[in-house]
């Protein structure tokens, strides 16, 4: 099969031919037919995750499966199918609760093992994990929920919980942000989106921001202020980097909510985050990590019923070669939505 191969850290991806993977015990190999290019995967190859090379990419994925390994009860092959970026073992009691997204034997495709820059991947434990996609869904939108979408359905609804009426305040209007914006507008929230891309603000504002702010050198924490009037219900760090973690924590209002989605690199062994504040606040500190099977079927009606569109934050489909000269400066990307790929073009 075509594939998209690292050969080292922040090494020039190469396209290749490689062998077809099997399917493992308890898992399937899925034809990908569409797979998302997310700052997660730039992480991967920028050397911020632990990996394996040679290394194929890639953890948002949609498709049809083409072999079932020994042990699969739920699966076929010709199932049309996504995955959580995160697999659970189905065994630990972390999986058996439903919280398969913090299982201690997790594995990610495009971290602990080959992913879905490629015409085949293998998935594991498929009974617990994978997601019928419904009729009326296509393949590039089932894709795109993965790991943004469904992450910033989590965030808001399974760990901000966030109320009708609050302010949501999302720093990053990327592909996490996007969503965020869509998803708290329709659980009733009044969002502001910042980010120092101009075009990625128009986007927001279609999809239901009622205030952006362009963080070109401006306060971002003393804008918010202003607007909210003391602060931001819910915060969420769709970017990763200090300075966003710590303006999303100092945009909350007393006993605010702050998520974090956006990943952190060490910056001098850790990042800093205003504590001071967190105390004297009492700021809630939340992280989230992808969402598991379990809850996307409440996810998946909101999109059948037209509440949630996820298809409209798609701004570009690209091929392999494409997704191989975009990677290495994807942490630059000015892209105003999410860059979708098709691996067989």
């Amino acid at each position: 099969m075509r594939a998209l191969i690292l050969d080292a850290v922040r090494g020039m991806p190469a396209i290749r031919e490689v062998p077809a993977p099997a399917p493992p015990e308890g898992g399937v190999v899925v034809q990908v037919q569409a797979t998302g290019l997310c700052r997660s995967d730039w992480h991967a190859w920028a050397g911020h995750d632990d990996i394996a090379f040679p290394h194929v990419p890639g953890h948002e994925l949609a498709g049809v499966i083409s072999a079932v390994g020994r042990g699969v009860q739920r699966w076929c092959v010709g199932d049309r199918v996504t995955v959580p970026f995160i697999c659970g073992c189905g065994r630990c009691d972390w999986c058996r609760s439903g919280d398969a997204q913090v299982c201690p034997q997790q594995e990610q495709p495009g971290f602990t093992h080959w992913g879905s820059f490629a015409e085949q991947v293998a998935l594991h434990a498929a009974d617990v994990n994978l997601v019928a996609i419904p009729d009326g869904i296509d393949v590039a939108t089932a894709a795109s929920l993965g790991c943004r979408f469904a992450t910033a359905y989590r965030a808001l609804v399974g760990r901000a919980r966030v109320a009708t009426g609050e302010w949501v305040t999302v720093i990053g209007a990327g592909g996490v942000g996007l969503s965020v914006v869509m998803i708290a507008r329709a659980l009733g929230a009044r969002v502001i989106a910042v980010d120092r891309n101009a075009a990625a603000l128009e986007l927001a504002e279609s999809l239901g921001a009622e205030h952006v702010v362009l963080a070109d050198g401006r306060d971002v924490p003393e804008a918010i202020a202003e607007i909210t009037d003391g602060g931001s219900h819910v915060t969420v760090d769709a970017v990763g980097s200090e300075q966003t973690a710590s303006d999303a924590v100092l945009s909350l209002r007393r006993r605010g909510r702050h998520v974090q989605i956006g990943l952190l690199p060490p910056v001098d062994g850790h990042p800093r985050v205003p504590m001071d504040r967190v105390i004297a606040w009492e700021l809630d500190l939340l992280g989230s990590h992808g969402m598991a099977a379990r809850d996307y079927p409440a996810m998946l009606e909101l999109i059948a019923q037209g509440v949630l569109e996820p298809q409209r934050l798609i701004e570009r489909t690209v091929g392999l070669e494409e997704t191989g000269r975009l990677l290495p400066g994807f942490d630059r990307s000015t892209a105003a939505g999410i860059t979708m790929i098709d691996p067989r073009r």
